[in-house]
């Protein structure tokens, strides 16, 4: 039976740890691009991820599940697949075909598709109309920070199919998430290896099979490669894998309101880029959206 959620000051650190995180990779990927190919990226990143964790995993005892749980197995093989493997894919192909900006317009989307899984699947996790008037203010947000860059044509001849991938991508995080939180009690860094495990076994003979051999990249690019593996895959899908077991998909669907504004803000402090006249009418609807979505989370936080 599933608990219900319990969110505490460290699911609401945990989720601005994540949104910072995830923010910042897309630069990082952008720059990987430059010296390998996509599905390589994707594979090279989740492998590096999936070595530390099988070590840690290792030094803890390879524990899993609190009991035996057979018929759990089913959806640790469909959540390896879907929360990593599959999406970064999408992501590597797609980025080459489409903006950034619609890119980040698609992960935003991910907390809206979450609001009605949780609603049917997860105990607890109901769909009221303040959440959901919470949740798409935040996502008008999002639209108004990324502004016309957030549906501007590329030219590309592929940039339909890029799109594609990426709102694929963002419904793959979705019913992951969801699918996270109703599994039986689980240890929460045995599962996030057995993710990385999973994808592992599906991205890199993927790249194989459509980009041949793997390449031979620079050491700048194996730097990035390390980077990408340690922080935003390792790290970033342990307190992923806490923070939905703790306070639920929906919860945890907050983080991707958060990235496009550390995108933004990282590439102003980073590259020099300009700060949108639009950072703080998108700021004040996102936290506006957040605090409506969370009230009684934050109630209770503040009370506490």
């Amino acid at each position: 039976m599933t608990e219900q959620p319990n969110i505490t000051r460290a699911s609401w650190l945990m989720v601005a740890t994540l949104g910072l995180v995830w923010g910042s990779t897309f630069l990082v990927i952008e720059m990987a691009l430059e010296g390998i190919t996509p599905f390589w990226l994707a594979a090279g990143r989740i492998g590096f991820a999936t070595l530390l964790m099988v070590a840690v995993w290792g030094l803890r005892g390879w524990k899993l599940f609190a009991t035996p749980a057979p018929r759990a197995w089913p959806t640790v093989v469909v959540v390896g697949a879907l929360s990593s493997a599959i999406p970064f894919m999408l992501l590597s192909w797609g980025q080459q075909y489409v903006t950034s900006g619609f890119a980040g317009v698609s992960m935003a989307a991910v907390a809206l598709l979450v609001l009605p899984l949780a609603h049917f699947l997860v105990p607890g996790e109901h769909l009221t109309l303040r959440k959901g008037l919470g949740f798409l203010m935040g996502f008008v947000g999002v639209v108004v920070l990324i502004g016309g860059n957030a549906f501007q044509s590329t030219g590309a001849a592929l940039e339909t199919f890029g799109r594609l991938a990426c709102v694929t991508a963002a419904s793959c995080y979705a019913l992951s998430s969801v699918l996270v939180r109703r599994l039986p009690p689980v240890d929460p860094i045995g599962l996030a290896t057995m993710l990385l495990v999973l994808g592992s076994a599906i991205v890199i003979p993927a790249a194989w099979l459509v980009e041949g051999p793997p390449p031979m990249p620079s050491r700048e690019t194996l730097a990035i490669l390390a980077v990408l593996g340690l922080i935003p895959t390792a790290g970033a899908n342990l307190l992923r894998v806490l923070v939905i077991r703790s306070a639920g998909p929906t919860f945890m669907s907050l983080t991707n309101y958060q990235v496009p504004i550390w995108s933004v803000v990282l590439g102003a402090l980073f590259l020099g880029e300009p700060l949108p006249a639009s950072l703080l009418m998108a700021l004040a609807l996102i936290l506006g959206g957040v605090g409506l979505s969370q009230y009684g989370a934050l109630t209770r936080l503040f009370r506490g």
